[in-house]
């Protein structure tokens, strides 16, 4: 698996290394995230996947060999006459469950209709509705995305010296969550 960033189709205004576009690499459309969720209900065989999502035989071949190839997925063969598989997520991919969690939530809070969301997801030992939420273990207390500030890692330490303006600054200023009319809650 390669983590090399191409920097030939890189943007310009990217810091070198930015982990977000590295992730849309292998994250990289609608058919993905669909198998990924897919994957995280459970459903692990190609037939299963295409019967589910109505993805043509090609795309979702396509997709599975790259999250393999990623180290998204691992393929185990289980049953040898006729040879069959099945796509599992690895430690890798498990990390993936934040991002869809996240994903469905902000659809289900803008752009689910007035019956609400078409599925709850629960914290199935006690049955409650979870939220995802940001939360310091440090200080132990929530937080809100206006309180996050982007600094430089490892990769780009050495950029600080060349370009000023990636010096930690926050990522959302207070304002930009009322733009729109929109509101806090």
């Amino acid at each position: 698996m390669s983590t090399a960033n191409n920097s030939a189709s890189a943007p310009q205004h990217q810091p070198p290394g930015c982990s977000i576009e590295a992730a849309l690499e292998i994250v990289r459309d609608r058919w993905t995230i669909l198998i990924l969720r897919d994957a995280f209900r459970g459903i692990r065989r190609f037939d299963d996947l295409r019967r589910d999502l109505e993805i043509p035989r090609a795309i979702l071949a396509d997709r599975l060999r790259s999250l393999v190839e990623s180290g998204v997925f691992v393929k185990r063969q289980y049953q040898q006459r006729p040879e069959r598989f099945e796509y599992r997520l690895t430690p890798m991919g498990m990390e993936l469950s934040p991002i869809l969690v996240s994903l469905m939530q902000w659809g289900d809070r803008w752009l689910s209709g007035e019956e609400g969301p078409p599925r709850l997801l629960v914290h199935e030992p006690c049955a409650t509705e979870i939220d995802m939420s940001f939360y310091c273990w440090t200080c132990e207390e929530a937080f809100s995305p206006t309180q996050i500030s982007s600094q430089p890692g490892a990769v780009t330490a050495r950029a600080l010296h060349s370009q000023p303006a990636l010096h930690s600054q926050p990522v959302l200023q207070e304002g930009d969550l009322k733009n729109n009319g929109a509101t806090e809650s």
